[in-house]
């Protein structure tokens, strides 16, 4: 049923190839820059779609399948390529932070993997409210690091460089640890979820 909720979510979902290709070059500023602004729109028909479902009463069965799964391609699509690209680097520690978004992509895969076995058993699991301030951290991670890359450019050239000053870097660090703040939440979120899905397994 190709409501205008459910056609807003697909634009979310095919825009995730453009907002790819603007990220492929790291040292492209102007693309970041475009890349960001089209993150934003992402989150804002994220919002849209959801309370338009809700206020026109059109909330749909293919509406509830592709919402989570647009939100997880995007997150999934960004942090790899951000990763590829140097972004997820910073001062004296390297590559570490890559940890963190790894941490979030095993999350959202083990925990679609509970919601679809628990689903087959007709069991629901709510988004809790710790779940969405996760998500709240996630989303400004990653559109703090890109912002970084329309404003800096890529963060290090070397994993272990000192990578300017804080005056010069502060977007890229609030993006590395709103990230972190998302992936301690991931970690206590996922196990509370996994924790409900546990007394419904044999």
């Amino acid at each position: 049923m190709l409501t205008l909720p459910n056609l807003l979510t697909l634009s979310r979902i095919l825009a995730v190839p453009f907002l790819g290709f603007l990220l492929w070059w790291p040292e492209w500023r102007a693309g970041y820059a475009v890349a960001f602004v089209l993150y934003c729109l992402i989150g804002f028909t994220d919002y849209l779609d959801g309370y338009l479902a809700r206020a026109q009463g059109t909330v749909s069965k293919l509406g509830q399948f592709l919402d989570p799964i647009a939100d997880k391609i995007m997150v999934a699509a960004v942090i790899l390529i951000l990763t590829a690209q140097g972004y997820l680097r910073g001062p004296y520690v390297g590559d570490i932070h890559v940890i963190a978004g790894l941490v979030i992509l095993i999350r959202e895969i083990a925990v679609s993997g509970l919601r679809e076995f628990l689903g087959a058993v007709q069991i629901s699991m709510p988004v809790s409210r710790l779940a969405k301030w996760k998500t709240a951290f996630q989303l400004t991670s990653l559109g703090a690091l890109i912002l970084g890359g329309a404003v800096n450019g890529p963060p290090c050239h070397s994993a272990y460089e000192a990578c300017g000053t804080l005056a010069q870097n502060w977007i890229h660090l609030v993006g590395l640890t709103s990230l972190w703040a998302a992936a301690v939440l991931t970690l206590i979120t996922g196990w509370d979820y996994l924790r409900v899905g546990l007394k419904h397994m044999d």
